[in-house]
């Protein structure tokens, strides 16, 4: 942009052109945030000390920002800072993802030496160094093979007003004065990168006005007053005046005027285009770094937009091997690269080793302002005893959505729990109680004792003060009557709901009898073990949507009854808080991978016979941000999230839609229920399935009539899933045995039972490629909003929550209670609870409460309970969820098989690290 002048000489004029690139920058921001509204470009500035040149250009800097919509961001630090400090700060204004560019405002101080300040420049991320100035953007100018993400702002500042003249760059001669990292050189190289043949010269040149004779092109920036003469200058020369240079002056106010390097008189005379200084570079190198700092705001908004996970290889082998030498053929990529692929910051990211990593909760904060992704519960139908492949689905689909369809997908799924994992099962991937017999007053001066001359009560204690209604917070004010009620629990020891924990089968643990040793002074009672996942604490890491919450969940659960008939939870007993200590880690979700890389969060595994049987919320509610979508977004760029429900579709999608999606509030899109030949054929009237035993031929060969009945037991979980208004796929999990008129038979009846898409998937023999089919009929099946509804209302009582269960989802004519369970009911009731949800407890491998009855069970069944109605014999409650059900202790915890894999396993050097292996394929 140029203005003629009277001698033909057209004036460059920087500030005009500088104010024509900031408004269209002005305008780039806006066009962008009307469809983006979150966009904001952010420039941070890291200034040490308050000199009063550097305050000035940080201020002007500012101003330029927050003109055109740039949010400034200034880190002011003391001029003593040392250099590492600053590193520090730079590093953290790198993983900051509000912040588009970071310029550190040079000089740092007398104590930096050059190498110091060097590698502060070059602690700045490439992608954020707006300036230009690191290593990795000077060098790639440079190249002629390659481009800079940035250019520093003073050179790209020279070439803006060159080319504003409408003088060819290409076949000129140009010469540049000077040969600084910051102007000099990066200019010569953009000179030469746009076909210019270039001589730079610096202070040891020779015959440097004879040089400057033959430019066509002239740009100064050596930093010495009117060096350039205008005899020097060949006639009708470009000249670029970058230099800024204090002389003496008289008329000024200040006693000083700024000029360039050229003499401006003279040389205006001689070229035919000229910069002058002030109004020249200068507005135009501030105006570059608005460009600069747009311009990496785009690109990160766009990168953080196009995140995509890089698909692991697989060698998919004609004859599958075993599931132990699939996974040692496979190298996992570093869950730090994986963390990268989708989204997550450093500081999010806690490694555990190489492959495993633990994600803060923080992220949740960080994307709170997302769109979740489509949310799936993968379920299936009533299984066998060895298990229908459910998780081996979930894993095939995530990796057909991310692996092979690019889409983002996540899955959820439940930590296994030792003791399943070592008997018969996959790999799918508490509690105590306290009773103190000493005399009251003794007992309260031990809780509350004496600490140099003061007594006061621990937080927990004001707690239970509080619910007792004992409104003292001064231990020597209670009265003999409130320091009784506040130091004896008085447990009925009949009541007691908490069992030992361990995580591993051992059935003879189930009833033990304790307390027998003399010490315990004669309370001696039955009591037993439960398997880990079967503990409170397991559902409410489960359940739990932040630490507070879970804190107070924990601290909420009831653990017994008083004689009184009042609960005693674990706040009572004073160990809610050290169970939040013990559980402080445990909260995080573990991020790891599939086998062809893409994410998987596994984390919490409660049972779902007895507990809710879901991973994670906090899981899921990571994963579903992580898998979202920006307001702007279009629909494709949605991503998939798969969360895994224990058993059958009756027992952990049931319990998803109406405990886990009521806790987190999450709306789930779809259900996936998983089929096989092998368990439709067992509902349809096969041989019993024993887990070590050969299968029957029926379910190794063609059987149309048998898989046919037994997909009544299909149609049943499909119309359940119905109920809760979410969309129904149907996979059915391919055995290497089946035959295409069985698949296809099972795809018919889905279809014809109300499924809204049924596909047979083949991922266990060729992994995502093998689900690719049923990844796209999940994408087609999502579409639009859901239409999810909870199956009862928590304002009914627990028994009428129980019977619109039991009918509803197993078909029940009725419900009875016993004598017992209808007592423990009305007991919860009083205790104010009867408004929690229900999470039912019974055999997973029925509708029925008899493993015997398979298919559809309807009428009149021959054992105990002998009518269409199910009884509940006994009741008990959690306050992460409430269960009404038989509990039985071979629930609770597992025996071990006489065929169990703990025996297939050994300890050995495996390429040359101790590992475990199979003793037998």
């Amino acid at each position: 942009m140029a203005t003629q002048a009277e001698a033909g000489t057209k004036v460059i004029n920087g500030t005009a052109l500088a104010k024509s690139i900031r408004e269209a920058a002005a305008e780039r921001i806006k066009n962008f945030q009307a469809k983006y509204p979150r966009f904001q470009p952010t420039l941070a500035i890291v200034q040490a000390g308050e000199r009063p040149d550097s305050s000035t250009y940080v201020r002007m800097k500012a101003k330029a920002a927050e003109e055109i919509g740039i949010k400034f961001q200034h880190v002011l630090v003391p001029a003593e800072t040392s250099a590492d400090e600053i590193v520090g700060i730079v590093g953290k204004l790198n993983d900051d993802t509000q912040v588009s560019g970071i310029l550190v405002q040079l000089p740092l101080g007398e104590h930096v030496t050059p190498e110091d300040e060097r590698r502060v420049t070059e602690a700045v991320s490439p992608e954020k160094d707006v300036d230009g100035f690191h290593a990795y953007n000077i060098g790639h100018l440079s190249s002629r093979a390659s481009d800079p993400i940035f250019a520093p702002c003073t050179p790209s500042a020279v070439i803006r007003l060159l080319e504003s003249t409408g003088v060819s760059i290409a076949g000129s001669t140009a010469v540049v004065l000077g040969r600084s990292d910051i102007v000099g050189s990066p200019v010569a190289s953009m000179l030469r990168h746009r076909d210019a043949t270039v001589t730079q010269c610096h202070s040891r040149t020779r015959n440097i006005e004879a040089i400057i004779g033959t430019a066509d092109i002239l740009v100064a920036a050596i930093g010495k007053a009117e060096f350039v003469k205008g005899s020097w200058l060949k006639p009708g020369a470009v000249v670029i005046d970058v230099g800024i240079n204090y002389v003496p002056d008289s008329t000024k106010k200040s006693g000083q005027r700024l000029v360039g390097d050229v003499e401006y008189s003279s040389a205006f005379q001689v070229a035919s285009h000229i910069t002058p200084v002030p109004g020249g570079v200068g507005p135009m190198t501030v105006a570059m770094l608005m460009e600069n700092t747009l311009d990496s705001a785009e690109r990160l908004w766009n990168k953080s937009r196009d995140l995509k996970v890089k698909p692991l290889p697989l060698n998919i082998l004609e004859k599958v091997p075993s599931d132990l030498e699939i996974a040692r053929a496979q190298t996992p990529k570093p869950i730090t690269q994986l963390a990268r692929e989708i989204g997550l910051l450093p500081d999010e990211l806690e490694s555990y080793g190489k492959y495993k990593a633990k994600v803060d909760l923080s992220i949740l904060d960080r994307l709170a302002h997302r769109k979740n992704g489509k949310y799936i519960v993968i379920s299936g139908i009533t299984p066998t005893p060895l298990g229908e492949g459910k998780s081996t689905t979930t894993i095939g689909l995530a990796q057909a959505l991310g692996a092979e369809l690019g889409r983002p997908a996540f899955a959820c799924v439940r930590q296994p729990s030792q003791g399943p994992t070592f008997g018969i099962k996959g790999g799918a991937a508490g509690g105590g109680y306290s009773q103190v017999i000493p005399m009251d007053e003794a007992l309260f001066n031990r809780l509350v004792p004496t600490k140099k001359g003061k007594r006061e009560f621990a937080p927990l204690m004001l707690k239970r003060l509080q619910k007792l209604g004992i409104n003292q917070t001064d231990p020597n004010e209670l009265t003999p009557e409130e320091i009784t009620r506040f130091a004896r629990l008085d447990v009925d020891l009949d009541t007691i709901t908490w069992n030992r924990v361990l995580d591993t089968n051992d059935r003879f643990l189930r009833k033990i009898t304790i307390g027998r040793n003399s010490t315990e002074q004669g309370h001696e009672r039955e009591a037993g073990f439960d398997i880990a996942v079967a503990s409170e604490c397991m559902a409410v890491l489960a359940l739990t949507t932040g630490l507070e919450d879970m804190k107070a969940r924990l601290g909420a659960m009831v653990v017994a009854t008083s004689k009184q008939g009042d609960p005693i939870t674990a706040d009572d007993i004073g160990v809610s808080g050290a169970l939040a200590v013990l559980m402080k880690d445990a909260i995080k979700p573990n991020l790891m991978q599939t086998l062809q890389g893409t994410p998987v969060f596994v984390h919490a595994g409660p049972f779902a016979n007895i507990a809710h049987g879901n991973s994670s919320i906090l899981a899921d509610k990571v994963a579903l941000k992580l898998a979202g979508t920006e307001e702007g977004d279009p629909s494709d760029r949605v991503g998939y999230v798969l969360t895994e429900g224990g058993f059958g579709a009756d027992m952990g999608m049931e319990k998803f839609c109406n405990i886990k999606c009521r806790v987190s509030e999450l709306t789930p899109d779809a259900t996936v229920i998983v089929a096989t030949t092998r368990a439709l054929k067992m509902h349809g009237g096969g041989p019993e399935v024993t887990p070590g035993k050969p299968l029957s031929e029926v379910y190794t060969s063609e059987d149309l009539v048998t898989l046919k009945e037994g997909c009544k037991n299909l149609v049943k979980h499909i119309q359940n899933s119905k109920k809760f208004g979410i969309k129904v796929i149907v996979a059915v999990n391919q055995f290497a045995s089946d035959t295409a008129a069985e698949l296809d038979l099972v795809r018919q009846e889905a279809l014809a039972g109300g499924a809204d898409a049924a596909v047979v998937s083949n991922h266990w023999a060729e992994g995502g490629a093998g689900a690719r089919a049923l990844a796209e009929a999940v994408i087609a099946t999502c579409e639009g909003e859901s239409n999810f509804k909870f199956l009862y209302d928590l304002d009914l009582s627990i028994e009428e929550k129980i019977t619109v269960i039991s009918k509803e989802i197993y078909g029940a004519d009725g419900v009875q209670l016993s004598e017992l369970a209808q007592k423990q009911v009305e007991t919860y009731t009083r205790q104010g609870y009867g408004n929690l949800p229900i999470c039912m407890a019974k055999t997973q491998y029925s509708f029925s409460h008899d493993a015997k009855f398979k298919g559809v069970p309807t009428g009149e069944l021959t054992s105990p309970p002998s009518s269409p109605s199910d009884i509940f014999d006994q009741a008990s409650l959690s306050l992460s969820a409430l269960s009404a059900c038989q509990l039985e202790p071979d629930f609770c915890i597992p025996s071990l098989e006489t065929c169990r894999q703990c025996q297939d396993l050994e300890l050995a050097q495996v390429s040359g690290k101790l590992d475990w292996i199979p003793k037998r394929a």
